[in-house]
């Protein structure tokens, strides 16, 4: 049995498929952009969860909490509430109820939110707070597509399809420098001129960001691997997208 897009996208009726695709990968994978695609084809909701840990970041810089004392960033992390919309086509994101969807895409938060996604209390608490997310666009009847590093492996181990996407380091790190220049060119970063990052700057960051990042970013047992390097966003959408019918054809 196969499933047209239409079928697939009938999910807001209670009747529809309930479906949690969860997709993982280091940094500048184009895992995000990926995801968004398959959950707007598949019409189910979309969970990026690296803005969760962004959000919180982004209050400690501005609070001028030392993001490398653990004990300070736990503490803060407690009393702080994150929100973050699952439309994959209008994305935002609130900690304490300031709108913060532009300001965590910036090079300061980006540089140091893996220390503060290493602070157990604050994966615990946010991890909390994803589950409930990905359970509740379940429950509505629907399904989701969440990605991360470890959305397979922790955050959704029961995860109906399961995929870590990868690419080059070089490659990664030209398409992040690609997106931050895009995204200040539109106004959606505040970057001076002279600091949009060249592609040598991303991957030295970039390779940063990964030896912090490692303990997080895993590949679960049953994923399917896919390497981006040599491939356009389309295709990588569509073979997730072949994956999650496979999926709904063997119900």
């Amino acid at each position: 049995m196969t499933h047209s897009a239409a079928e697939l996208r009938r999910s807001d009726s209670g009747t529809g498929p309930r479906l949690v695709v969860a997709v993982d990968g280091p940094s500048g994978s184009g895992k995000s952009s990926a995801a968004r695609g398959v959950a707007t084809a598949l019409g189910l909701r979309y969970l990026d969860t690296g803005a969760t840990y962004r959000a919180l970041t982004w209050w400690l810089l501005e609070h001028e909490v030392d993001v490398s004392d653990p004990a300070a960033v736990a503490g803060q992390a407690q009393l702080r509430a994150v929100e973050i919309g699952t439309d994959p086509g209008e994305q935002w994101v609130r900690i304490d109820g300031i709108d913060v969807t532009v300001e965590i895409r910036n090079r300061r938060v980006s540089n140091v939110v893996s220390l503060v996604a290493s602070v157990p209390e604050v994966r615990r608490q946010l991890i909390a707070l994803q589950r409930e997310i990905i359970a509740a666009a379940v429950e509505s009847g629907g399904g989701i597509v969440a990605e991360g590093r470890d959305i397979g492996t922790v955050v959704a181990p029961d995860a109906d399809v399961k995929i870590f996407l990868t690419a080059s380091e070089q490659v990664r790190a030209e398409r992040r420098a690609a997106e931050l220049a895009a995204r200040q060119a539109d106004g959606q970063v505040d970057l001076a001129a002279d600091e949009a990052p060249s592609a040598a700057v991303t991957r030295l960051e970039q390779n940063r960001r990964d030896r912090r990042d490692a303990a997080q970013t895993q590949l679960a047992a049953d994923a399917v691997e896919i390497d981006a390097t040599n491939l356009g966003l389309d295709e990588v959408i569509a073979r997730i997208t072949a994956l999650a019918a496979a999926k709904l054809a063997e119900a």
